[in-house]
């Protein structure tokens, strides 16, 4: 007879959003182990798998601090209530907490009611004690949440989704909340633990054969959330923000973002062990990252270590819903030795409504490294020189058409074309020879298409290369220092005469803006703060426990195009856990960049 075996959960943690698919092991009537459900649409002799899922709420309700999920909260920040902000994102476990968050708490004030008073309110109006204890236990039968202003969602008892589940048993209440193997955690589990049952069933009946298995989450938490970023305009002589939220490119401007998202892969307790587990889950991770995502309202998005699988599966649909069109590339095989489908590449996407795809460029690192080997090195030494240049690198090249005006431009009527390059140089430190070719390679590939075209460039990606290094300076000022010391590791001689490492794209580096910036103010000398005055670049876009440093870059042809905005970098302070990525509000060990451009009018020669 069908009967189940074992049941465990993928994460010990349930988070809102996120949703949650028990490893449910089955002993078939035949005495197979298997994974594969038994729906009730296929029957295995007579028998189906039937799944509930229910909310246990107890007299007592918990409140979950929103920075520190594990915690119990003990106060509650008022000012989002009054805001209408959802009552999860209020709650502090601790003073220093409330303290610690309150600049974010302030742009989501901004940003929620506009009715907020400017200078906000006395400290005791903004923020209330849980009760006379600091236990966080929220008592629903007294008034203590009253004082508080708490919103109805959480202080009254919820509808159950179907009626005839619910149960009481020892002071608890279960409510049935699903009917399915999956479950999605919504915000009135928040504070609640969850319940998942079991059982084989009979066809004809409809009901169990025998006692359910069972097993129980922890108490669910909210989705925590990052400090938002602002979009920090940088075009004229004072520097202003802007909302993000409600900004939109405006005429003849569009806006590009590029991030490496870390492929799941790569996500693991061993390389991130100050991350908590359920945080590195790639059903967590990817929730958080599309809404962040989504949040920029890019018109283009670079997007680097996207495995095929989840391109397929999620990215590429999910895009489409908020009205991108995809290209993709994954990395090549030759040196990859993991699952197929779980290899990454880099990903571009692009609005539909602002941007049509005229024609794509795939660029293999590894075809031009048999080129190479072929030109240059010889015969007897060809394995040995392989194995040191391929690296199944890839870059994705995509040429769009602007679907809005060209204002301003001698030629009104003639199409505005953008050739947007995204790559992920992923080659070892020790391998600063190979580092350099690649970047070269894509450099004199863009060469070829901006010469058959005039057309504005824009180069985006994971360029493994620091400020300074020989590939940044190849991007960055067009040639390379003939006396830099990471030229003098070059056993195959690829990069000699060191004179040919050069090439005509006039490339600037988006966010050497804000090092350029005059005048003076909070805003400019905060994310001057953030800038390195001996590179003119981010003080990091990477940060681990292991490195902290800037290897993301987006860069553009500074005589078709000028940057008009940036999104404001992030500092160790908005961070927070530990000051290492990834971590529960940020999903990536890299942070995103984001740079709003306008097309220059075109000069005739």
């Amino acid at each position: 007879m069908l009967s189940v075996v074992r049941v465990h959960l993928p994460s010990e943690i349930p988070i809102v959003g996120c949703e949650i698919t028990p490893y449910v092991l089955l002993r078939l009537p035949n005495g197979v182990i298997s994974t594969d459900d038994v729906p009730e649409a296929a029957p295995v002799d007579g028998h189906f798998m039937r799944y509930r899922w229910y909310r246990i709420q107890s007299d007592r309700k918990v409140a979950i601090c929103s920075v520190h999920p594990m915690e119990q909260a003990t106060i509650q920040c008022l000012g989002c209530l009054k805001s209408k902000i959802p009552s999860a994102k209020s709650y502090h476990c601790s003073a220093k907490c409330f303290s610690d968050a309150w600049q974010h708490h302030r742009v989501l004030h901004e940003r929620a009611s506009s009715s907020l008073n400017e200078n906000g309110a006395e400290e005791e109006e903004l923020f209330g004690r849980f009760g006379s204890g600091t236990s966080g236990i929220l008592n629903s039968g007294s008034g203590s949440m009253s004082n508080l202003g708490q919103s109805p969602g959480i202080n009254n008892g919820p509808v159950p989704l179907y009626s005839s589940g619910s149960d009481k048993n020892s002071g608890e209440t279960w409510f049935e909340v699903g009917r399915s193997q999956t479950y999605t955690p919504t915000a009135d589990d928040i504070g609640h633990v969850l319940r998942f049952e079991c059982a084989a069933a009979d066809t004809e009946k409809k009901v169990p054969v025998g006692p359910p298995t069972s097993i129980m989450t922890s108490r669910v938490i909210p989705a925590p959330t990052p400090t938002p970023r602002r979009l920090i305009q940088v075009n004229g002589d004072v520097l202003g923000h802007l909302d993000i939220d409600s900004q939109t490119s405006s005429f003849g401007t569009f806006t590009v973002l590029s991030y490496n998202i870390l492929a799941d892969a790569y996500a693991t307790s061993d390389a991130y062990s100050y991350c908590p587990t359920w945080a590195l889950s790639w059903t967590y991770r990817r929730q958080n990252l599309m809404r962040e995502i989504i949040g920029y309202h890019a018109d283009i998005i670079c997007l680097q270590e996207v495995q095929l699988n989840h391109f397929e599966d999620f990215f590429a649909p999910e895009f489409d819903k908020h009205g991108y069109q995809a290209l993709y590339k994954k990395r090549t095989t030759e040196v990859y030795a993991g699952v197929p489908h779980a290899i990454d590449g880099c990903a571009t996407f692009f609005r539909r409504d602002r941007f049509s795809h005229v024609k794509k460029y795939e660029v293999e690192f590894n075809k031009a490294a048999q080129s190479l080997t072929d030109a240059i090195i010889p015969p007897t030494q060809k394995r040995v020189a392989l194995s040191r240049l391929i690296k199944d690198n890839i870059a994705l090249i995509a040429v769009l058409e602007a679907k809005f005006g060209n204002q301003g431009t001698e030629n009104p009527g003639k199409r505005q074309l953008l050739c947007v390059a995204n790559t992920h140089v992923n080659v070892h430190q020790d391998l600063k020879d190979v580092k350099l070719w690649e970047v070269q390679t894509l450099l004199k590939g863009l060469e070829k298409i901006a010469n058959s075209a005039d057309i504005p460039m824009l180069v985006c990606g994971d360029f493994n290369s620091i400020p300074g290094s020989t590939p940044h300076g190849l991007l960055a000022i067009g040639k390379v220092d003939q006396l830099h010391p990471d030229l003098a590791i070059d056993p195959l001689g690829i990069l000699r005469p060191v004179s040919k490492l050069t090439h005509q794209l006039p490339l600037v580096s988006a966010y050497s803006s804000f090092a350029r910036m005059v005048g003076v103010g909070y805003d400019l000398d905060h994310q001057r703060r953030r800038m390195d005055p001996g590179t003119n670049e981010p003080l990091f876009t990477n940060c681990t426990r292991d490195f902290t440093g800037t290897v993301d870059y987006i860069f553009y042809t500074a005589d078709s195009l000028s940057v008009e905005s940036l999104l404001e970098l992030l500092d160790e302070e908005s961070l927070r856990k530990d000051t290492a990525l990834p971590s529960p509000e940020w999903s990536s060990d890299h942070i995103a960049l984001l740079a709003e451009f306008r097309c220059k009018p075109r000069i005739r020669r």
